[in-house]
């Protein structure tokens, strides 16, 4: 039995969904996708764009948080390498950082405690620079 994950078609609300996506610099809802791809007249379902989003995100082709009320949210990252966010729970404003001591930090925990193959998402919240100025 493979562990390879199935090979997704690219179709037009796919590649609708990441050209959108890929225009956004900050984390957005399935909703805030959808509204702006009606916006842009493309014809897309938002059932179709859930699914789409949650294909993308199983693939490693988008990354995804969840944010304090509990919503998923997709963001297109500029890194394909693994890597953290720092949020603006303000402005929604995302910095991509590498995290080399949280990635030791992680291995040293796990082979303490006979663990292998791990994995971990770490995000940071807090109110960026701008957000600070105009408060």
């Amino acid at each position: 039995m493979s562990d390879a994950l199935p090979q997704i078609r690219k179709t037009k609300q796919r590649t609708s969904v990441l050209l959108s996506l890929g225009k956004m610099s900050t984390f957005q809802s399935a909703q805030e996708i959808y509204a702006v791809l009606k916006q842009e007249n493309q014809s897309i379902g938002l059932t179709t764009v859930y699914r789409t989003l949650a294909s993308l995100a199983e693939q490693g082709e988008i990354d995804t948080i969840r944010r304090a009320d509990g919503e998923m949210v997709y963001r297109h990252c500029s890194h394909d390498s693994h890597h953290h966010h720092l949020v603006c729970r303000s402005c929604g404003h995302t910095v991509e950082v590498e995290g080399p001591d949280v990635e030791r930090w992680a291995h040293d925990v796990a082979s303490t405690n006979g663990f292998t193959d791990v994995s971990h998402i770490v995000e940071i919240f807090g109110i960026c620079a701008l957000c600070q100025k105009s408060n």
